[in-house]
């Protein structure tokens, strides 16, 4: 329905920008530390705490320091942390079997944190790109990524993280029928509460330099991701794959990257109703700090205001790094 706004003085809009409190009681969307899901970068060792040069403020935790991290987001009222690995470079195999090794890093890890704060939910990333010599989130056969084998062995490595205490599996590989394959196999094995938070729009952007050195694929990565990524010129083809991640079974739906999308999460959102996250991507949060390390912007004030255009563009939640600090924020 098309607003009516009677004429001018009868109408003065900025009656209801006047001050905080009327600001307050008209406000369209809200920001709460529920709305968070922090991505954390997991290594090996004990105590270790390893920054990421090209993503100021992150760091590369240890286990032991990501179990306390979880402690730290439980008390800050987070829902949920999202776990990445730095693996090995020894451990990069073209078969990618450390992906579904019951005891490498991110099943340890999720495992250190159901025991430290029982009360997060443990989202996981779901792709072989960390595990793969190629650096692909798929099997790479004579220069192709092949898709058929790759869900095999995704399969392999969601259930290895549901068996170590996973409440959300999050597949970002992109390949055709993964969703529906996953579904299966949880169901099968007895994970009917394991939850799937499908990248169904993930586009093969150049936001992600940053994240690919915090998780050491960079150097890797063999050609590029334009096979199984999304073009992003495409905005119909992300409604196609959300349809599709839906019928097959998924019980929510990701947009990546995120403020550079948001047409597209306006899209999902008044399409399909259904819960709709975000991922503010490492190169999203990356030029937000840099221009706030140089005095360009202020940095507290365009981080909150970032996450509050994702509220606005229809999500429901979304992935960031600044979710400690926006959670500290909010809570006063």
């Amino acid at each position: 329905m098309k607003p009516t706004v009677a004429p001018f003085p009868a109408a003065r809009l900025r009656r209801t920008r006047q001050s905080p409190a009327v600001r307050g009681l008209v406000r369209e969307n809200t920001l709460t530390p529920d709305d968070l899901i922090w991505p954390v970068f997991v290594r090996d060792g004990e105590g270790i705490e390893e920054p990421v040069v090209s993503m100021p403020g992150v760091v590369r935790r240890s286990v032991d320091k990501i179990a306390e991290a979880a402690v730290e987001a439980q008390a800050l009222g987070i829902p949920a942390i999202c776990l990445f690995p730095y693996t090995d470079p020894s451990l990069k195999t073209e078969d990618c079997a450390e992906a579904w090794n019951p005891d490498n890093l991110c099943n340890r890890a999720i495992r250190a944190i159901k025991r430290a704060a029982p009360d997060i939910a443990v989202m996981t990333d779901v792709a072989l790109d960390p595990y793969n010599i190629n650096g692909h989130d798929g099997y790479v056969v004579d220069g192709e990524i092949v898709n058929d084998a790759t869900v095999d062995a995704l399969v392999k490595m969601t259930l290895a993280q549901a068996d170590a205490g996973a409440d959300i599996i999050g597949p970002s590989d992109m390949m055709d029928g993964r969703i529906g394959a996953m579904r299966t196999a949880l169901e099968t094995a007895g994970h009917h509460n394991v939850m799937i938070l499908s990248y169904a729009a993930k586009y093969a952007s150049a936001f992600y330099g940053p994240f690919r050195d915090a998780v050491g694929a960079s150097g890797a990565l063999k050609g590029d991701k334009k096979t199984y990524q999304m073009d992003p010129a495409n905005s119909d083809e992300a409604l196609r794959l959300i349809e599709r991640d839906l019928n097959e079974g998924t019980d929510m739906v990701m947009v990546k990257p995120g403020m550079p999308y948001l047409d597209i999460c306006r899209r999902v959102k008044d399409t399909f109703g259904v819960p709709t996250f975000a991922y503010q991507v490492s190169g999203e949060y990356a030029m937000i700090q840099a221009a706030a390390q140089n005095d360009w912007i202020d940095g507290e004030k365009t981080m909150l205001e970032s996450l509050m255009c994702f509220k606005r563009a229809g999500c429901d939640g979304v992935l960031t790094y600044f979710a400690p600090r926006v959670a500290a924020l909010l809570n006063g």
